[in-house]
């Protein structure tokens, strides 16, 4: 808790203390269960550059590779990932997992390999500082199509921010799991958005009739504003297609750990939704390439499928100043300096 200038006990809005007991208790198991090796792949300093790498493309990273871990250590380094997610942000990641093994087959049926390796065992974790230390320390899992960042200060303030999820294919087109669809709400509630305004609406929010070829806010360290279109404001919105809209962000907010998206989610709504904008490029039928993002003060929200015959998803929440935890570090510092 902290203190306000009347002396009461105010909520902090990124505290996390009973998720980051679970981070730090999993992420102590995990590297306990490594030998040196292993050890030496998996942890980093928390001070450097290495925390804020981050890729969604198939692209080698460091870390400890899946492949390189036995049974057990497998499942705790997936305990460790689990404690980032909500129940169903974690479901989906294992099935962004699992599609790897899909993807690699219907590439060897098209014959169209890719240089790529297309395994589940090929992703990385790491761990950076001392889990449950006073000093700041966080986690990464990365591979193909997932990128989770958490970062936690003072043991009780925690980040998961940037947060990503990717699908390929978005939808199953072979196999037992023909017809299977990954990321679906993130397509089907922007385009029936969309889709439902006049055309006044469709005028404004409809900033380019091609989409980017990717997300605009790619790997970069910072975000801000400038490196995505505006489109159209929620004050331009009509009551039921505003609701929609906010019911799509918070689709995005609750990928991550329930209590920290709680208290995100809260921070958001005091803030208010007033400087919320949504921008779409590309058409708005299935399979045409198409992009959207979600504008605010304080983050964006990016999707992109453009890909593969638009069967290729790539979806992003950015925080302008909470990405990587920065907010909270910046404050932590402080805070030092000042004692």
């Amino acid at each position: 808790m902290a203190v306000s200038t009347n002396g009461k006990a105010t909520a902090v809005p990124s505290q996390a203390t009973d998720t980051i007991s679970r981070m730090a208790d999993a992420a102590a198991a995990f590297l306990a269960s490594l030998g040196k090796q292993e050890l030496a792949k998996a942890t980093f300093p928390f001070a450097g550059d290495e925390r804020y790498e981050w890729h969604y493309t198939p692209v080698g990273r460091n870390g400890l590779l899946i492949s390189d871990m036995n049974g057990t250590q497998t499942d705790l380094a997936f305990k460790m990932m689990e404690t980032g997610y909500s129940e169903s942000g974690y479901q989906m990641a294992r099935q962004i997992i699992r599609l790897e093994t899909i993807l690699g087959e219907y590439e060897a049926m098209t014959s169209n390999v890719s240089s790529w390796d297309r395994l589940e065992e090929r992703y990385w974790f790491s761990v950076f500082g001392e889990p449950g230390s006073e000093k700041p320390w966080g986690w990464r899992v990365g591979g193909h199509h997932i990128g989770i960042i958490a970062t936690v200060v003072n043991n009780s303030e925690l980040s998961i921010h940037p947060l990503f999820f990717g699908s390929n294919p978005a939808e199953v087109k072979h196999g037992e799991h023909l017809g299977m669809r990954t990321l679906a709400e993130e397509e089907d509630w922007a385009r029936s958005l969309v889709k439902g305004m006049t055309d006044d609406q469709k005028a404004t929010a409809i900033v380019d009739p091609v989409a980017p070829a990717d997300i605009l806010t790619t790997v970069v360290r910072v975000t801000d504003p400038s490196m995505t279109p505006q489109g159209i404001s929620i004050s331009d919105l009509y009551d039921g297609q505003r609701e929609a809209l906010i019911k799509l962000i918070r689709h995005y907010v609750f990928r991550a750990a329930d209590e920290a998206a709680h208290n995100y989610w809260n921070q958001l709504e005091r803030e208010g939704w007033d400087s919320l904008h949504l921008a779409w490029a590309g058409p708005l039928e299935r399979w045409q390439g198409h992009y959207y993002n979600i504008r605010h003060d304080r983050f964006v929200i990016e999707y992109d499928n453009t890909q593969n015959g638009a069967n290729h998803i790539h979806s992003v929440l950015r925080d302008y100043t909470h990405d990587f935890g920065e907010d909270l570090l910046a404050a932590h510092y402080k805070a030092a300096h000042s004692h």
